[in-house]
């Protein structure tokens, strides 16, 4: 089992370093926002096949669904509420291995078991939006997907 595990997350970090370069030509020539955010997530979800890739936008005191890969989502989330509002208000990447463990957890699918939420930040340091990614596995996520995440998510720019 030890070694299914790490050859899993071999492999995963093999997509990511063949996914950013690619991440970084795919939205390098695009200023639009919501385009780069909507071929973030299909190269992401195509590359790395998550239950649930996409992003929350800070809307007043809330967090809207913006462009998304996967099952039908949640439309809004308040403030103070789930994994995303925490790494919304926190400006810090969460890692949920049991999504059923975190308290105020907002189940938009029956399948979700783990999950990571990424703040994304303007040049002043305040968040816009969210990365939140899904997955149908308990344990999925680790520093690992974080950095790389987060060094992809630069490409997105202002």
């Amino acid at each position: 089992m030890a070694e299914s595990i790490e050859i899993q997350a071999s492999s995963r970090i093999d997509k990511y370093n063949e996914l950013n370069p690619q991440m970084q030509g795919l939205l390098s020539g695009e200023s639009n926002r919501v385009a780069n955010m909507a071929n973030f997530c299909a190269a992401l979800k195509q590359t790395i096949d998550f239950h649930w890739v996409g992003f929350y936008l800070v809307e007043g005191d809330e967090l809207v669904l913006g462009p998304f890969q996967g099952p039908v989502a949640c439309t809004r989330l308040r403030r103070g509420k789930g994994v995303c509002a925490a790494a919304w208000e926190e400006k810090t990447t969460q890692i949920v291995p049991d999504v059923h463990a975190f308290p105020g957890h907002i189940a938009c699918s029956e399948f979700s078991q783990s999950e990571i939420v990424v703040p994304v930040f303007n040049s002043n340091r305040q968040v816009w939006a969210v990365l939140d990614i899904d997955s149908d596995q308990k344990n999925d996520f680790s520093k690992m997907d974080q950095k790389h995440l987060e060094a992809m998510l630069k490409y997105l720019g202002e």
